[in-house]
């Protein structure tokens, strides 16, 4: 496709968008922006979650990184489905109950205002740097394939990628988002289901068995490691890391939880969890199958691309044709902006109603405040994309989002186990201290772990251990 072909398509793309925001978005009000006035379809939000779930990073470097890393990935996923039951049968069921717009007021019910406002602090900085992660990734391609032919530089690209989300979000929030999250995650399924058939015709592969078997009688394809604890991919290290990867990143985090609280009733709100963990469960294996058939593809044609560079590489390619390679683009573009989209709302959500205090300020002047503060979000996000781009360099970017997730979600893990499984009462005082030490310990531990600990390498396992050192150091302040 050419750079002209590309933005025709982005610019159709984001008309649908905005024509849904108009749609859903006549009501300009708090209650509609925070909540979808708690009354989104269970079905419509268990199928957005998987786009928001799984992100442009999922629709790029899992495929990426079969290569290297096998189907071990798989290992990860069983242990996220087992986290959404959690999520259903014990965080659902708090917050149902408790009536929250931020989840993070139970941590004031429970222990206090600098609890509540710790909570609030660890979530904003966890979801920023995820949110940069998954939108870095996404204009990252979109340089490489269209603005560099213009000579625009990355900055600008990252403003307008930030734009285009703020355009069609600032009046409906959550309300749009349901429905334009819909819409994505079916773009970004179709885009992998249609890569795949092009991939198999080329590898000639002419029947769902014959891809069966190709991909079980591929090394790649190896699922299960249980040789060796010491390495990062051990099967229990990797289904104990995405469980609580879930649980933080999901159950403890505004933004997917955000979606659930707009259900009418608990009972809708975890049927939708069920149904979209077992899902994503099926999704995540048609990644991996994709990921293998790249690299078996990049091989044979002799594609020296790795990594995240890998898929967009070849969906690039001329011979991939104009079909295949535009529902890549709307792949990739539907996989990004369902996770963006939300988090930018959530982001907003929670400094207008956990730092700021919204329902403190004049009536007449909430609205105006969750506008600005919608705006202010968008321009830090833009600030840390570009960031990013000096920072991280050849690399797996989806790895790196779960390593920055195991400090920054740990404080989270931490604060709500105490919370949910203890009837301990705190020093409130202190905790956001604890909230520090804890990561800043967690970090030295993975830096040294293979010397200290025999050569075991830590990996997923960091978020695990930093929940635990924070649930140790409160416990240290705990009220006699």
């Amino acid at each position: 496709m050419s750079a002209t072909q590309i933005m025709l398509l982005i610019a159709a793309y984001f008309g649908v968008l905005i024509l849904i925001s108009y749609l859903t978005g006549k009501e300009d009000s708090n209650e509609a922006f925070f909540k979808a006035n708690k009354s989104a379809p269970w079905y419509l939000v268990a199928f957005g979650m998987i786009g928001a779930s799984l992100s442009g990073v999922t629709f790029i470097s899992v495929p990426g990184a079969v290569e290297t890393k096998q189907f071990g990935y798989l290992q990860v996923v069983f242990g996220y489905f087992f986290g959404y039951l959690v999520i259903a049968y014990v965080l659902l069921p708090i917050y149902y109950k408790l009536n929250l717009t931020s989840i993070y007021t139970y941590l004031r019910d429970r222990f206090g205002n600098v609890s509540y406002k710790t909570g609030s602090v660890a979530f904003l900085i966890s979801r920023i740097i995820g949110a940069s992660f998954r939108l870095f990734l996404v204009a990252k391609v979109l340089q490489l394939l269209v603005f560099n032919q213009y000579d625009i530089p990355f900055a600008v690209t990252v403003i307008i990628t930030i734009a285009l989300i703020w355009l069609y979000t600032f009046k409906g929030g959550i309300k749009t988002i349901i429905f334009t999250d819909t819409l994505q995650t079916l773009f970004m399924l179709v885009s992998v289901v249609i890569t795949i058939i092009f991939l198999a015709s080329a590898l000639d592969l002419n029947s769902v068995s014959e891809i069966y078997t190709n991909v079980k009688e591929n090394t790649m394809s190896k699922v299960f490691f249980f040789n060796n604890i010491n390495d990062a991919q051990y099967f229990v290290k990797s289904f104990l890391a995405g469980m609580f990867i879930t649980i933080t990143m999901t159950g403890l985090d505004q933004d997917m939880m955000q979606k659930n609280l707009t259900c009418k009733n608990l009972k809708e709100a975890q049927k939708n969890m069920i149904s979209f963990s077992i899902v994503l469960v099926f999704v995540n294996i048609l990644f991996l199958v994709l990921g293998l058939l790249l690299t078996q593809y990049a091989s044979q044609h002799g594609i020296t691309s790795k990594k995240d560079d890998l898929f967009p590489t070849i969906a690039m390619l001329p011979e991939i044709g104009v079909l295949t390679s535009a529902f890549f683009l709307l792949g990739l573009i539907a996989a990004a902006y369902s996770s963006a989209d939300s988090a930018l709302t959530s982001l907003t959500t929670s400094f207008c109603i956990d730092i700021i205090e919204l329902d403190k300020k004049p009536k007449e002047a909430q609205k105006r405040i969750r506008k600005r503060t919608h705006i202010f979000i968008s321009a830090l996000l833009v600030i840390v994309i570009i960031l990013f781009d000096t920072i991280f360099k050849n690399v797996s970017v989806i790895w790196e989002l779960f390593k920055a997730a195991g400090y920054t979600y740990g404080p989270l893990l931490g604060l709500f186990a105490l919370g949910i499984f203890t009837k301990v009462k705190l020093k409130d005082k202190y905790v956001w201290a604890i909230a520090i030490v804890a990561p800043i310990i967690s970090f030295f531990i993975n830096i040294y772990s293979i010397d200290l600990l025999n050569g075991y390498q830590i990996g997923f396992e960091i978020l695990i251990i930093n929940g635990i050192l924070t649930f140790i150091g409160l416990i240290l302040i705990r009220r006699k």
